[in-house]
C-alpha cells in the first residue's frame, strides 16, 4: 500500500494484499474478518485495518447485494448509448447518476461517449427515464437496446 502526493490531492495506491481482499469480497461481500484473514493467511487486525483504510480512502465505496438472475425476471433492462456535446460530459454525468434507474454508468471511446445500464420497473419507467436522460441539456443523442435475456 502507498499513497501519492501531488500539490491538491493524496491518491491511494492499493497493494496485493488490498487486490486480493477486493477479491475475495467480490465472491462473497459478506465475507467476516475471520474468515478473510484465514483465507489471505494474514491477522483478523490487518484485514480490518486495510478495509478501513480502502472505505476511508474511496477505494471500496461500500457493499451490494447480488440476486439470482431470475429474481427480477420482470425488470426491463436495457442499455443506453449517450452522445454529449462539447464539454458538459460532467454535467451529464453529474445528472445521469441521480436517476435511480441508472445503476452503471461507463465512459467509452468511439461514437458515443457514456454507456449507461439501466434497469425499470414497467415500461412507462423506462420511458420515462429515457425523456428524461433526452432532456438532459449536453446530451445530443441516444441510442438505447433492450436486454431480452442472458445467453
Amino acid at each position: 500500500m502507498k499513497y501519492t502526493r501531488n500539490a491538491t490531492t493524496t491518491t491511494y495506491i492499493p497493494d496485493d494484499l488490498d487486490r486480493r481482499i477486493i477479491a475475495h469480497l467480490r465472491v462473497d461481500g459478506r465475507a467476516s474478518l475471520s474468515k478473510l484473514s484465514d483465507a489471505l493467511g494474514v491477522a483478523r487486525g490487518t484485514v480490518q485495518n486495510r478495509l478501513d483504510r480502502l472505505l476511508e480512502t474511496g477505494t471500496l465505496l461500500g457493499f451490494t447485494v447480488r440476486v439470482r438472475e431470475d429474481f427480477d425476471a420482470q425488470t426491463i433492462h436495457a442499455v443506453m448509448m449517450i452522445e454529449v456535446v462539447g464539454k458538459s460530459t460532467t454535467q451529464v454525468i453529474r445528472r445521469l447518476r441521480g436517476i435511480p434507474e441508472i445503476y452503471a454508468l461507463h465512459t467509452t471511446n468511439g461514437n458515443w461517449d457514456l454507456v449507461a445500464n439501466m434497469r425499470s420497473a414497467t415500461l412507462s419507467d423506462f420511458d420515462r427515464v429515457l425523456r428524461e436522460v433526452r432532456m438532459i441539456e449536453g446530451v445530443s443523442n441516444s441510442e438505447t437496446s433492450l436486454l431480452l435475456s442472458s445467453v
